[in-house]
């Protein structure tokens, strides 16, 4: 399949204000979306799950961690690197990123549960073993947590897929962190 990376004068006219605001807040128009446009319908679905994500009750490195693992895990090079440059961009320590990267344990142990829980999550199409939800809500994270990464699942679902399916090129602004 080919997928052209719309621009804003590109896109369907029903998306192109929802662009304007991304380039504005970004400085630029991500490639991702610029693919996504092809169906205004899931640009609109990824960027609201990702507001939605953005308010849950992980913190921001929680989240950073959560975005980049299931990138890792569902093998996504291109949310990879974005995710990787976005996390240190919220000062996530480099060690952290490269061991997600790497699906290397973590140092901290509730850090790791968090981790292990994702990769989880996505390696089993939802059917982490006892063992790791009990490690999980012994780190002291919640039934309410749990449900935030299955969220972060279904909005990276949607640019994970759309980048295998396209091969979505890499950001140059990204490209630090392939």
């Amino acid at each position: 399949m080919e997928f052209e990376i719309q621009t804003i004068s590109t896109a369907p006219e029903t998306i192109r204000e929802t662009l304007v605001s991304v380039e504005g807040k970004y400085g630029f128009l991500p490639n991702l979306l610029g693919v996504m446009s092809t169906s205004p319908e899931v640009v609109s679905a990824y960027l609201k799950l990702g507001e939605l994500f953005e308010q849950s009750s992980l913190s921001q490195l929680e989240q950073d961690l959560v975005l980049l693992t299931i990138s890792v895990c569902n093998e996504c090079g291109y949310c990879t690197a974005a995710h990787s440059t976005i996390a240190r961009m919220h000062e996530t320590p480099t060690e952290i990123i490269n061991q997600i990267r790497t699906n290397q344990p973590i140092s901290n142990s509730k850090l790791e549960a968090l981790r292990n829980f994702t990769y989880e999550i996505v390696s089993s199409k939802g059917w982490p073993s006892e063992k790791c939800k009990s490690e999980f809500l012994s780190a002291g994270y919640s039934n309410h947590q749990a449900l935030d990464v299955v969220l972060a699942v279904g909005m990276k679902i949607l640019s994970n897929y759309t980048n295998h399916l396209a091969g979505t090129p890499v950001d140059r602004q990204f490209e630090t962190a392939e």
